[in-house]
């Protein structure tokens, strides 16, 4: 994975960056990170933000952009993406009112739209999943594997969340295999062991980091994307964690 890169989805540090996002993003530059993949700008024009990333030698590894923005506004959106020298826009979520099975068919042609245009502007739409798109439909499709066999694989790739394809009960192993050089992110992510299935600092949970690692060596895997939706302890302390495992286990910074 020697061309393969780590960032942080800075989402992770919601409040510090509330608090102060320019200090958010210089900590996250001393951990080591290469890149952030954004979900939201705090107050910044773009531009300030990519100077303020430039300056800090950060990239942007990619960006969330909520499904609404891109259906209404995505000529503004790529705009940004030019102005950040950015490659990766991601759908992050869908809302609870768009997930019923006429919700899912109708955005299969959503997404190949929005990503038809993006990759017009040398730009890649991901879809990121959670775990109620594995939760079977009336005739026993799964909405993530129905997204990605009937939209065009040149315009829709995905950010798989292994954290969520775990507690789903998939492998995120063989779903790196399924859709090989389909996933130029992922959301690297770990979860605890107990029947909580909290989100776990990377190398502290079951997650088969390992093996998802490995197989990213065969996937074309652009970034791996360090995320923790919610942590027991500082968020800070928790990305440092990961961090370092990262650095000990599989040297790939």
């Amino acid at each position: 994975m020697a061309d393969t890169q780590v960032g942080l989805q800075m989402y992770t540090l919601r409040h510090e960056s509330e608090k102060d996002f320019v200090g958010t993003l210089e900590m996250v530059a001393k951990m080591g990170f290469q890149g952030v993949e954004f979900a939201g700008y705090w107050g910044l024009t773009t531009k300030e933000l990519k100077s303020t990333i430039d300056a800090l030698g950060l990239q942007t590894a990619s960006n969330h952009i909520k499904l609404t923005l891109l259906e209404n506004e995505l000529s503004n959106v790529i705009d940004d993406q030019h102005v950040l020298e950015n490659k990766h826009i991601v759908c992050p979520f869908l809302p609870s009112e768009r997930r019923s099975k006429q919700d899912y068919y109708e955005l299969i042609k959503v997404l190949n739209d929005i990503g038809r245009k993006c990759a017009e502007e040398g730009i890649t739409l991901s879809y990121h999943n959670h775990d109620f798109e594995l939760i079977e439909l009336d005739n026993g499709e799964k909405p993530l594997e129905l997204l990605l066999k009937e939209t065009n694989p040149e315009w829709v790739k995905a950010e798989l969340d292994i954290y969520w394809l775990t507690k789903a009960g998939e492998d995120p192993v063989e779903w790196l295999k399924r859709y090989q050089n389909r996933t130029p992110l992922i959301h690297l992510k770990d979860m605890t062991v107990d029947g909580e299935k909290f989100f776990a600092e990377l190398g502290t949970g079951g997650v088969n980091l390992e093996g998802v690692l490995n197989e990213g060596n065969h996937s074309n895997i652009e970034w791996l994307i360090v995320e923790q939706d919610q942590t027991k302890r500082s968020p800070i302390e928790s990305i440092a964690m990961s961090m370092k495992y990262l650095k000990e286990k599989f040297i790939l910074i």
